[in-house]
């Protein structure tokens, strides 16, 4: 977390009319400062920024705040990332508290310093920039997307020492590993570079394709206090603005996709990174609310994709389409080929999510026989159980259309011994509940939360946890949560000791756990009895919030 103090040093530091004024052309008036609200159309200015205050305030649609407050806005940053932006652009040190994120910004620093590298060798990479040129990339894509190269392990590690950057740090970094041996080494060699950025435009890691004969085409950088592919989506802190724009976001397979797309003016374009979509890219999807266009091959292992995707963003109340590509063909190779017009109608023309799923069960069944068919209305209707209920009042409508049957097959509820809720599952925690209920109320506590441990940390929550962090509110454990008047609201510090004291508890539950395992050997048994004994639960009760680890004894 930022230490609080580092928060008041920086609101102290700087001015708003200074911040403001970098986003919108501000004119005086009176002692204030007055322009049109960039959240809401208006012709005539009721946007209002206050220097003596320090404050905006939008007489027309009612937003307002602080610097802080107008960044988080206009740039659809989390309460940490528009600090440590805001810190950047005005030079201000930020602190931590120990065990989050105390070494980002040297990790950053490696980085930063890896990808200007990169960038420097591919114009004197002949093949590499080939390469790009026979994917149809051109120049103004390589530099507006960074695109670099790296070729021997060797350079990289001259690079670092170059400029007197610690080894260990830039491990820690996922620039380079250690081997068996001791050594050092790259994780990236003769690859054409993808650096990889965070919603406020900070290098969190690369991407790598092999221009030899590695049989990794693609390779990311491992995860890291900066990286986690699972919570990122290439491209998109510079698609953000035109998703918040036009309320559409299209999802594909790859970089090249995604570049390709912004090349030819599709530039809503983000891709996972290696990852099938997760429940864990719902946050960053749900900014703005757009609709979703997932754009993935048409071959079996595309279509399986697009399947799991249409699910979870349908049941988690995205609006949306699915669009396949035929004959092989991607995003990257239409452009290519400049079938531009086929390629907007194909975006344009996508199947709904919900009939997209409806349609590949029945697809998967013979419904000429009725046992098959009996089956196939089955499985639709499991699905449509996960859809909030007029959701699934409208598309069980669809579904009966699609079966030619009548609509009461598609108007069955799930029995309660079938599918229990949520609540049921669970037993009563009142130390979760209460910091679920303060995160409901405090969403800058989620990412910081976040930044210490994982979802499955939250036991018997975890489900709820997702929930929160992907802002489905409707969750029925989250609802009776909010209206429980028992439930105490914790300030900063009582949650900070709240988790101090679960962390404890966690540590201390695989003590025990560890003590009675006899399928360890006895070198890795005693190590990590000592680590947890001599290391982290000292540090816990000394306050230290240390990060969790889920796979502890793996």
């Amino acid at each position: 977390m930022i230490e609080e103090s580092s928060i008041e040093r920086l609101r102290t530091s700087i001015d708003v009319v200074d911040v403001i004024g970098s986003y919108l052309e501000l004119k005086k008036s009176g002692a204030n400062f007055k322009a049109n609200c960039p959240f809401h159309g208006e012709k005539t200015p009721s946007f209002v920024v206050s220097p003596q205050k320090q404050i905006f305030h939008c007489f027309g649609c009612g937003v307002g705040g602080d610097s802080i407050k107008f960044v988080m806005e206009f740039e659809k940053l989390s309460y940490p990332e528009a600090i440590e932006k805001l810190a950047s652009s005005y030079n201000i040190p930020l602190t931590y508290t120990k065990g989050t994120n105390s070494g980002s910004s040297d990790e950053r620093r490696v980085l930063e310093v890896i990808q200007n590298f990169y960038k420097e060798s591919i114009h004197k990479t002949p093949h590499a920039l080939e390469y790009l040129q026979n994917r149809g990339i051109t120049n103004k894509s390589i530099e507006h997307f960074g695109i670099g190269y790296v070729g021997s392990s060797a350079s990289v590690i001259e690079k670092i020492k170059q400029n007197q950057l610690p080894l260990p740090l830039a491990a820690d970094s996922g620039v380079i590993a250690k081997g068996e041996r001791g050594d050092y080494y790259a994780r990236l060699v003769d690859r054409v570079t993808f650096p990889i950025f965070n919603t406020a435009g900070a290098i969190v890691g690369f991407g790598g394709r092999t221009l030899g004969n590695h049989p990794a085409k693609y390779i990311n950088s491992p995860q890291t206090k900066l990286f986690n592919k699972s919570r990122l989506l290439y491209g998109y802190y510079l698609a953000k603005s035109t998703i918040y724009d036009t309320k559409e976001v299209v999802v594909t397979e790859g970089y090249l996709d995604v570049i390709m797309l912004h090349q030819a003016g599709f530039t809503n374009a983000v891709a996972t990174l290696g990852t099938a979509l997760t429940s864990e890219h719902l946050p960053l999807l749900r900014k703005g609310e757009p609709k979703v266009t997932l754009a993935y091959d048409g071959d079996s292992a595309g279509v399986a994709a697009a399947l799991k995707a249409a699910k979870l963003l349908s049941t988690s109340g995205f609006e949306g389409s699915v669009v396949l590509f035929p004959e092989g063909k991607d995003p990257a190779d239409m452009v290519s080929s400049g079938n531009l017009q086929e390629l907007r109608n194909l975006l344009k023309g996508g199947a709904d999510l919900a009939i997209f799923v409806i349609e590949h069960i029945k697809n998967s069944y013979n419904i000429n026989n009725p046992y098959e068919k009996q089956k196939a209305i089955t499985e639709v209707n499991s699905y449509l159980n996960t859809l909030n209920k007029v959701v699934k009042e409208a598309y069980a409508l669809k579904a009966a259309q699609i079966f030619n049957t009548p609509l009461a097959y598609f108007n069955q509820k799930q029995r309660a011994q079938q599918a229990p809720t949520q609540q049921a599952q669970i037993s009563k925690n009142p130390a979760w509940e209460a910091i679920l209920k303060s995160m409901l109320h405090n969403n800058s506590l989620i990412d910081e939360l976040l930044d210490i441990v994982d979802f499955s940390f939250a036991k018997g929550y975890e489900q709820a946890f997702r929930n929160l962090a992907a802002n489905n509110l409707q969750d029925p454990v989250l609802r009776g949560i909010e209206i429980d008047d028992t439930v105490p609201l914790l300030d900063e510090a009582e949650f900070k000791a709240q988790i101090l004291q679960e962390l404890e508890i966690y540590y201390k539950t695989k003590l025990k756990e560890l003590l009675n395992r006899q399928d360890l050997d006895y070198k890795r048994k005693s190590f990590l009895i000592r680590k947890i004994k001599t290391d982290i639960l000292p540090r816990i009760k000394k306050g230290e919030l240390v990060p969790h680890e889920s796979n502890f004894t793996i």
